[in-house]
């Protein structure tokens, strides 16, 4: 057989593959709870979202000053980048994470938590 054969039914054969892929993982993603996060911060944000959630008097402070709210800290907590030079380091028997996101005014804001095995503690959270 020759190359130029080969090669389409190898190509064919590929495109089909792939379609059968896409098809099925697009079906798993539309189950609900299914989430692929396979990057870092992905997985890093899933994990904090998944535990219990305790506030640390500090935050609070800044929660009870209404300049943000939890929901803004949830936001944050789905669509916020973590710092990683300053996250995942050992902190008080658990990790520290530095969370970047926003405000629902549009304001930057850093939220510092400590992830352990079975919780999360919002320590602080401050304007940048």
């Amino acid at each position: 057989m020759k190359f130029q054969f080969r090669l389409a039914y190898y190509l064919f054969g590929l495109l089909l593959g792939g379609v059968f892929v896409v098809w099925f993982l697009k079906a798993k993603a539309d189950d609900k709870g299914v989430e692929f996060c396979y990057m870092p911060n992905c997985r890093v944000l899933k994990d904090l979202r998944s535990k219990s959630l305790e506030i640390d008097s500090v935050a609070r402070q800044a929660l009870d000053a209404k300049w943000v709210t939890l929901e803004d800290v949830k936001m944050s907590l789905q669509y916020g980048d973590v710092d990683f030079g300053k996250s995942n380091e050992p902190y008080r028997k658990g990790k520290i994470y530095v969370i970047e996101g926003k405000t629902s005014k549009n304001e930057d804001i850093t939220i510092t938590m400590v992830n352990y095995t079975n919780k999360v503690l919002l320590e602080k959270i401050e304007k940048k």
